[in-house]
């Protein structure tokens, strides 16, 4: 079987910001989970829940729930309200993914590596970025070099933090040609 993905705000709306979703669909077909969290981030912004709705009903992603009562649930508050001494509190959209990936053995989708470091560390959990999406497809043939610059340029005008200023400098300095 291979992992769910369940992905964070900032890694997903990466993608929904220059209506590129389609890359996640072709890559990670019947693996995204989106937490309930997440949606509810995203459908406050219009032009990013009629992408993600048209996902959904499509059957190209499903929603995750967090549960009352459950280990997924209490990860969740601890993450979000009562972090171990030593940790921080972070956002919902980031320790859903969390709490989901590591109750579901699967991989956090995620971009947020300043605050989410830590914990990945701490529950030696999978993790992907937007980065590592957009390598994925350059490697798939979705997408050259050129157009893979174009995305991110794109994120970036979006406000998405990613870390390099291009596409190419993010390949270079993962050592990929």
């Amino acid at each position: 079987m291979t992992d769910q993905i369940f992905i964070d705000t900032d890694c997903f709306s990466s993608f929904l910001w220059v209506g590129k979703e389609n890359l996640l669909v072709q890559i990670y077909k019947n693996q995204l989970i989106v937490p309930t969290q997440v949606y509810n981030e995203i459908r406050k912004v219009p032009p990013l829940k009629r992408r993600t709705d048209s996902l959904l009903a499509n059957g190209d992603i499903v929603l995750g729930s967090i549960v009352l009562g459950t280990p997924e649930a209490d990860l969740y508050m601890k993450l979000t309200s009562r972090p171990d001494p030593g940790y921080k509190i972070i956002g919902a959209g980031e320790a859903s993914s969390i709490s989901l990936a590591l109750h579901n053995n699967g991989i956090v989708g995620s971009n947020n590596m300043r605050d989410i470091r830590p914990y990945i560390d701490l529950y030696k959990l999978k993790h992907i970025t937007t980065g590592d999406i957009m390598i994925n497809a350059l490697t798939k043939g979705l997408i050259s070099e050129g157009q893979g610059n174009t995305i991110w340029t794109d994120m970036i005008s979006r406000q998405r933090m990613l870390p390099t200023l291009s596409f190419s400098d993010y390949l270079a300095s993962k050592k990929i040609s």
